[in-house]
């Protein structure tokens, strides 16, 4: 189950893309820690029933539902801002900064309700039995973020390894485009569920 919905494409596959052809591997990377490092977050708030509390608040949920779905919009409209460039941004890492990919990536799941909402309604069934509640959770948490870093790593890297591909400045204009559509729609998605 934990491996199903790490490889499902959602807004961490979009955001891991984004920045492998802005910026290559290495910022992906980042980006992918940073959002392993958003699931670790969530987890720490599952063991101690924060997460519970945020599930169980429609009000609580709603807000951070809202405040993600602007943060993917907010990412969308930048990409499609950024496909008006007509030569290839190949200054772009001086600019972001090395840390600016991770708190991207971190930023995006942290603002990200239905991670909560899994590991509080789901991750409980699956716990291993003869475990203390807060040791198992902590273990299936800790084996989602390593799956998710594992699987967004490798994918990381296959989409940087075509990033020459990528460069090429109306083959970068639609990415850029598409990604921008892609982050909005789930924004727009996650503000609709939100109601």
């Amino acid at each position: 189950m934990l491996g199903l919905l790490t490889v499902v494409p959602g807004p961490d596959m979009a955001v891991v893309t984004k920045r492998a052809i802005a910026s290559g591997r290495g910022a992906a990377l980042r980006t992918a820690a940073g959002i392993a490092t958003g699931l670790l977050v969530w987890g720490v708030f599952t063991v101690v029933g924060l997460a519970a509390i945020l599930a169980a608040s429609a009000q609580a949920y709603f807000v951070v539902k809202i405040l993600g779905a602007a943060y993917l919009v907010f990412l969308g409209l930048h990409a499609l801002w950024q496909s008006r460039r007509s030569a290839p941004r190949t200054a772009e890492l001086k600019v972001t900064g090395s840390g600016r990919a991770y708190v991207t990536g971190l930023t995006t799941n942290v603002l990200n309700p239905k991670i909560a909402v899994f590991y509080t309604g789901l991750l409980p069934t699956l716990a291993p039995h003869g475990l203390p509640t807060a040791a198992g959770l902590g273990l299936l948490v800790v084996l989602h973020a390593a799956l998710t870093l594992t699987w967004l790593g490798c994918y990381a890297y296959l989409v940087s390894r075509a990033r020459s591909v990528f460069e090429r400045p109306r083959v970068r204009r639609l990415l850029d485009r598409v990604t921008g559509v892609v982050l909005i729609g789930f924004g727009m998605r996650v503000a609709a569920e939100a109601n």
